[in-house]
């Protein structure tokens, strides 16, 4: 096993299909596709490409880290009782336990994710 984890931007394998569960789903027609590329420490830590088509999701992570790198697309990240924040390609971020906010993808977007779930 290494330890030197390529993640591909672009992966070759199919990928995971999703939509946004009907409690999460504010608006739109959002589909989701997951590459999972990684696992570490009993499945704690993910780390993947994720990508979305426009929509409008609550967005709430319980007791889940992220960090995310947006590779391609636009999106609105607005916290509640907080002000939308825009990220776009090249732009990175992290979403702490316990956030709760509203996900609005505005051009279909592509991410690199981590993801640690105590």
């Amino acid at each position: 096993m290494s330890l030197l984890k390529t993640i591909e931007t672009n992966p070759s394998f199919a990928p995971r299909e999703g939509r946004p569960t009907p409690e999460r789903l504010i608006s739109g027609d959002p589909q989701f596709k997951t590459w999972a590329q990684d696992e570490a420490h009993g499945e704690l830590i993910h780390t993947g490409v994720w990508e979305a088509t426009p929509g409008l999701t609550h967005s709430i992570k319980g007791e889940t880290f992220e960090f995310c790198h947006i590779i391609s697309g636009v999106v609105e990240i607005t916290p509640k009782d907080g002000e939308p924040v825009v990220y776009k390609a090249g732009d990175s971020f992290v979403m702490k336990p316990g956030f709760v906010g509203v996900w609005k993808t505005i051009e279909t977007v592509r991410k690199i994710y981590i993801t640690v779930t105590p």
